[in-house]
């Protein structure tokens, strides 16, 4: 079972190469102190899953939700002390995506910055591949 928490924005990034890594998804500090500090009064809960749905003006978008297990099929994403796991659905859409958290006067979000997506909407919420 999982929760969801928090709304994330998504952001296209031209000019980067693909690099292979051990992972589908890296973090930055700034994610891992936030999901660090998401999960510290949850015992209950092992780390966050990332997922994506169909809907929004431009296609898909992803989800954060809390999650208690791991599933099967879930890639999971070790880094400083955090755990994420990827839906499978959401795994080749994730290969090569740097996780971050922004914080400013009138909002905070988990951003994604995905070399893959090659449209947005104009509110940042939903992409295409």
């Amino acid at each position: 079972m999982s929760v969801s928490i928090v709304r994330a924005t998504v952001k296209a990034v031209s000019r980067r190469r693909i690099l292979a890594t051990r992972a589908g998804l890296t973090l930055t500090p700034s994610a891992v102190n936030r999901i660090k500090l998401l999960l510290q009064d949850r015992p209950e809960y092992i780390g966050l899953k990332v997922g994506v749905r169909t809907r929004g003006c431009n296609g898909l978008t992803y989800t954060l939700d809390y999650t208690k297990e791991k599933d099967k099929s879930d890639e999971e994403v070790c880094q400083d002390g955090v755990r994420v796991f990827i839906e499978k659905k959401a795994q080749l859409t994730l290969l090569g995506t740097e996780m971050d958290f922004v914080e400013t006067k009138l909002s905070s979000e988990f951003v994604f910055n995905n070399p893959n997506i090659k449209g947005t909407c104009g509110c940042g919420e939903s992409f295409n591949i």
